[in-house]
């Protein structure tokens, strides 16, 4: 005979529902599907190993950002574009080092907002506004992309709005699995979809190419602050890959091994930016578009517009998942609920997700420019997830001793160079974007190219 006795239940169960018993709060033992349904949560919530895990952060990261690079190159010139991008992608770089370091050292966090809520109420406030806006306009991106990508395929004339909407709907459906280790099986097709029409767009613009293409190595004449700097934050923008980091991180088997995948991400970001940047300028010249697939010509623009849609909205679709993750786990966190594998977790999420897609459409519609968008994504949250507040969380949580003590003097110094940046990128990338948005307000979406 077994034994009968019961095991601790607050050993083993996830979680106690309140109960109010003669005015005051008492505790029930959850029923036996709830503890099931938390078993089979942490289960399926932990399936993330380094390899999927570079997967997923190179589809969140590589994608918007590497269409609007070439436009960026031909405002800063060759030269000042290939060395931001190197800049920007080893100073994200080691911000992500930063970031996976205090994971590993408070193992509890799930998201960039609980890193936060280490410093303070005031840190979970700011962290939780800047990683809610960032994924929100972000997504937001991917759909203005989406319909100026519809737009080009099928040459009509149909109201933009209505690719607009489109685009949004694609957006949601594909944000539905609420697991990134699901949504890795689709990175796969993401990354290729990139890769090709990036090689579409380059082979299409050099069988074009004339003799006098107008590139330089040097800025472009006559160009203002305002346009330089727009220009550099697509360069940062498109490193923005640090906010959803630590979402994908909670959800590895393994954490440590985090360094493996940033070390090649960061290699292949850099690579594939630098190379894209560079050679469709140097292809196109000075009136290359932005995106950068809008370059290739009538009819390759519909094709490579076609390859693309894969990473449009597979990326954008994993920036929705993490916010609504962080949302959905804010608002059930003590809960099964937030497994999302109940009726009432599953209506919950499919809502949610409705909600931050709705929302990202309206701000597509609100800021109907690339460029434009891509810098007020970059100055205003880019410039603190992946820049900035890195560095203040490695003073404050992970540095021991004093700033200058001897083994800390290096990390002192790299935190003190990368937070100065990222509120250089901040300040004069705000001033940027503001002052083209007021400047050109009633530009015409370039979408119609039939």
């Amino acid at each position: 005979m077994e034994s009968s006795k019961q095991p601790d239940t607050k050993q083993e169960d996830d979680f106690v529902a309140p109960e109010v018993s003669n005015g005051c709060m008492a505790q029930i033992p959850p029923t036996d599907i709830e503890k099931q349904k938390t078993r089979e949560g942490e289960a399926h919530f932990h399936r993330l190993g380094w390899k999927r895990l570079t997967i997923v952060l190179i589809v969140q990261s590589i994608a918007l950002g590497s269409l609007g690079l070439p436009a960026a190159f031909a405002s800063l010139g060759m030269v000042l574009g290939v060395c931001a991008c190197i800049f920007f992608g080893i100073t994200s770089c080691y911000a992500s080092y930063t970031i996976g370091q205090v994971k590993l050292k408070f193992p509890h966090v799930a998201n960039y907002v609980d890193m936060g809520s280490l410093m303070g109420r005031y840190g979970t406030l700011v962290f939780s506004f800047f990683f809610v806006s960032l994924a929100t306009l972000t997504v937001g991106s991917h759909c203005l992309t989406g319909q100026i990508a519809l737009s080009t395929i099928t040459s009509s004339s149909m109201c933009a709005l209505i690719f607009g909407v489109a685009s949004a709907i694609i957006l949601f459906l594909l944000a539905l699995p609420p697991s990134f280790s699901e949504m890795a099986v689709l990175g796969y097709i993401d990354f290729a979809s990139i890769i090709l029409a990036i090689g579409i767009t380059m082979v299409a613009t050099g069988a074009q190419r004339v003799d006098d293409v107008d590139w330089s190595p040097w800025p472009r004449e006559n160009l203002t602050f305002s346009e330089g700097f727009v220009a550099l934050e697509n360069i940062v923008f498109a490193f923005g890959f640090a906010s959803s980091q630590p979402s994908f991180m909670a959800e590895m088997h393994t954490p440590e091994d985090y360094l493996k995948s940033i070390k090649i991400l960061c290699t292949v970001e850099t690579v594939v930016y630098t190379l894209t940047g560079g050679i469709i300028y140097y292809l196109v010249g000075d009136s290359v578009q932005s995106p950068a697939l809008l370059s290739a010509g009538s009819t390759l623009s519909r094709v490579t517009f076609g390859v693309a849609l894969p990473v449009i909205f597979i990326s954008g679709s994993i920036n929705a998942t993490a916010v609504c993750k962080y949302i959905h786990g804010q608002v059930y966190k003590d809960s099964v609920v937030r497994y999302v594998n109940t009726t009432k977790g599953w209506i919950t999420w499919i809502g949610l997700v409705a909600l931050v897609n709705l929302t990202a459409w309206v701000i597509a519609e609100a800021i109907p420019f690339f460029s434009e968008l891509l810098s007020i994504c970059a100055a205003l949250f880019v410039s603190g997830l992946s820049f900035y507040l890195p560095p203040v969380m490695w003073f404050r949580l992970l540095k021991q001793g004093q700033w200058y003590s001897q083994h800390n003097l290096r990390a002192s110094f790299f935190n003190g160079f990368v937070f100065i940046s990222g509120v250089i990128v901040l300040i004069c990338g705000l001033y940027a974007s503001i002052v083209q948005l007021v400047c050109f307000p009633f530009r015409p979406l370039k979408i119609a190219l039939s």
